[in-house]
C-alpha cells in the first residue's frame, strides 16, 4: 500500500506541474492579447502576419524560461511548489507585458511598434521585440533561481535589467556603421535579427549577474552591476572579433547593411548567443 502511495505521489508531482504550466500558458497568451493595441489571434490566422508570430513566439519562450527556472530548486511539497511556480509566473508574465512598453517606447523609440508590427508586418522589428522579451525573462529567471530572494528581488532587477538592455541598445546602435532603427524600419530583418540575437545575448549574461541565493541587497546589486559592465566590454570585442577574424572573407556589416543578407544577420546572432552561453558558465 505504501509502494502504492509513492507511486502515485511520484506521477501527481510532474502532472500537476505540467497542467499548470498549460494553465500559465494559455494565462500569457491571454495576457498577450488583452494588452497589445491589436488582436494576436486575428493578426496571425487571418493576416499571416510573420512579425507578430516572431514576437509573439519570443514573448511565450520567455514565460517559459521564468517557468523553468521557479521549478528548479528543493521541493517543499507539491501544494507550496504549485503556488511559488504559479506566483513566479504570474509575476513574470505581468513584467514581460511591461518590458513590451519599455521596448516600444525607449529601444526602439523613432518609431511605433505597433505600426511597424501591425501594418507593415515588419519582421524585424518582430525579431527585436521577440530578442526583448526573452532577455527580460532570462533576468527574471535569474533573479527567482536561487533561495533567500522573492518577489521583491524579481522586481528589483527585471528594472534594472530593463535599463540596462536600453543602455546597451545605445552602445550597440554606436558600434554598428549603420543606424539600427533606420535600417529596421526599411525592412531590413537582418539588422533586426543581429540586433535581437544581441538582447538575447546579453540577458544571458545578466541572468548569471541576477541567478545565485540573494545574500543582500549590496552584495547582489554589486555582483550584478560587475556583470554588466563586463557584458558591455565583451559582446562589443566579440563582435568585432567575429568580423574580422571568424568571419574574416566578408564585412558582416556590409552585408547586414547593404546586402540585407539575413543568413549574415541569423550567424551574428548565433554566434553571440552561443558566446554568450559560454560567458554565462565561464564567469
Amino acid at each position: 500500500m505504501l509502494d502504492l502511495e509513492l507511486l502515485i505521489l511520484k506521477i501527481a508531482a510532474p502532472l500537476s506541474l505540467l497542467l499548470l504550466y498549460l494553465a500559465v500558458f494559455w494565462i500569457s497568451k491571454w495576457a498577450a492579447n488583452k494588452f497589445t493595441p491589436y488582436d494576436i489571434n486575428t493578426e496571425i490566422s487571418e493576416k499571416h502576419n510573420k512579425a507578430i508570430s516572431i514576437s509573439l513566439s519570443g514573448y511565450l519562450i520567455a514565460v517559459s524560461i521564468i517557468f523553468a527556472s521557479a521549478l528548479v530548486g528543493p521541493s517543499q511539497g507539491i501544494v507550496q511548489d504549485l503556488l511559488l511556480v504559479g506566483g513566479y509566473s504570474v509575476v513574470g508574465i505581468i513584467l514581460l507585458n511591461i518590458s513590451r512598453v519599455i521596448n516600444d517606447k525607449l529601444i526602439l523609440y523613432k518609431f511605433q511598434n505597433r505600426s511597424e508590427l501591425v501594418d507593415d508586418q515588419n519582421e524585424g522589428t518582430g525579431a527585436v521585440v521577440a530578442g526583448s522579451f526573452i532577455a527580460s525573462g532570462l533576468v527574471v529567471a535569474g533573479a527567482v533561481h536561487g533561495e533567500g530572494g522573492g518577489i521583491d528581488t524579481a522586481i528589483a532587477f527585471f528594472a534594472i535589467g530593463q535599463l540596462v538592455l536600453i543602455l546597451f541598445s545605445k552602445v550597440y546602435n554606436l558600434i554598428t556603421p549603420y543606424d539600427i532603427h533606420d535600417e529596421i524600419e526599411k525592412d531590413n530583418v537582418a539588422a533586426g535579427v543581429a540586433f535581437g540575437g544581441t538582447l538575447i545575448a546579453l540577458g544571458i549574461i545578466l541572468m548569471n549577474g541576477a541567478s545565485g541565493n540573494f545574500i543582500s541587497w549590496g552584495e547582489n546589486l554589486s555582483r550584478f552591476a560587475l556583470v554588466s559592465c563586463g557584458a558591455f566590454i565583451l559582446l562589443p570585442v566579440f563582435r568585432y572579433i567575429m568580423d574580422k577574424v571568424l568571419i574574416p572573407y566578408y564585412d558582416l556589416n556590409h552585408e547586414i547593411h547593404n546586402d540585407r543578407n539575413i543568413g549574415a544577420g541569423i550567424l551574428e546572432f548565433v554566434m553571440v548567443v552561443c558566446f554568450a552561453s559560454i560567458v554565462f558558465f565561464a564567469i
